[in-house]
């Protein structure tokens, strides 16, 4: 006959109680575009790449800022993408992935003409941990036969070596040109920023929008279901007008390949139009009418975690 203590040792190794005491973790929910900036110019100096009569931010938004905001609305993780402000010295992104590793994933700049981008991609992803960069041909309407070109293939070859994240900041018009390098190198990660800046408000928005769905057919191919505030011509709360093209992109890439982002901290996003955190948040859990709930913890933040590595 077993004893009053085996009988104990034994419940408390039972598997049902040990599942009870296992409650199943929350879903991680993930920013997947936010840029923060230094408010220590002197130890981050701002050197816009294009602009030579740009003037320092008034508004702060800094790495403290995020994170007392990421606390306050239970963002767990952010992947924060190198501001314009600070060019192609991407100094203050790894000060902040610094601080809180296991928090932040890290999408730097370099310059995409400049002839050695590979040994900078390099450079930045193996010494100082950046997970890819960013790219961004909007800025280069008219000159960007760099996308596509030749030369470019360096730099893709490296991202899929080291296993880069490239993110496009693009133009609609822009897409095919990428959609060739796409082609040419299927392994590499390619993510699309702001469900590629397809422009609701032109007369016929339709061969923009077939442009965008056409990259759905490459498994390599996500997009940030992003910065409605752009899109809606209206520019009003909670943009539904922008929904039936979003109905589009998730019916074309599945909701395994819909990533949320926002952009921007703190007093920043009221200077820059955009929605409140929990605004944004809102749009993905309840407005989106779609959208299931399983969905939704993809697109919030299960769909990032795979595709950065977050834990």
């Amino acid at each position: 006959m077993l004893s009053i203590a085996s009988l104990g040792i034994l419940f408390a190794m039972s598997p049902a109680v040990v599942n009870a005491q296992d409650k199943p973790a929350k879903p991680l929910i993930i920013d997947a575009h936010m840029h923060v900036w230094s408010d220590d110019p002197e130890r981050f100096p701002f050197a816009h790449p294009y602009d030579a009569k740009f003037k320092p931010p008034r508004i702060p938004a800094s790495l403290d800022i995020l994170v007392k905001e990421m606390d306050e609305h239970k963002i767990d993780r952010c992947v924060l993408v190198q501001t314009i402000y600070h060019g192609w010295d991407n100094s203050y992104l790894v000060h902040c992935l610094k601080a809180q590793p296991r928090r932040f994933k890290g999408q730097g700049l370099i310059d995409p003409t400049d002839p050695k981008a590979a040994e900078k991609l390099e450079y930045w992803m193996t010494r100082h941990g950046l997970a890819g960069v960013r790219f961004s041909p909007m800025y280069y309407q008219g000159r960007d036969d760099w996308l596509n070109a030749r030369a470019t293939d360096a730099v893709w070859h490296k991202a899929a070596e080291l296993g880069a994240v490239l993110n496009f900041f693009i133009a609609a018009s822009q897409l095919p040109k990428l959609e060739d390098m796409v082609k040419r190198h299927p392994k590499v990660k390619v993510v699309i920023d702001h469900v590629g800046r397809v422009d609701l408000e032109a007369k016929d928005p339709e061969p923009d929008i077939q442009k965008l769905l056409a990259l759905a057919r490459y498994p390599n191919v996500w997009v940030k279901v992003s910065e409605f505030s752009s899109l809606a011509p209206s520019k009003k709360y909670p943009f539904r007008e922008t929904y039936a093209v979003i109905k589009r992109v998730y019916d074309a890439f599945g909701p395994d390949r819909l990533l949320w982002g926002t952009g921007f901290p703190g007093a920043t996003r009221g200077q820059a139009g955009r929605p409140t955190v929990q605004q944004e948040l809102a749009i993905i859990q309840k407005e989106v009418p779609f959208f299931t709930a399983a969905d939704r913890a993809k697109i919030l933040g299960g769909n990032a975690a795979k595709l950065w590595g977050f834990e």
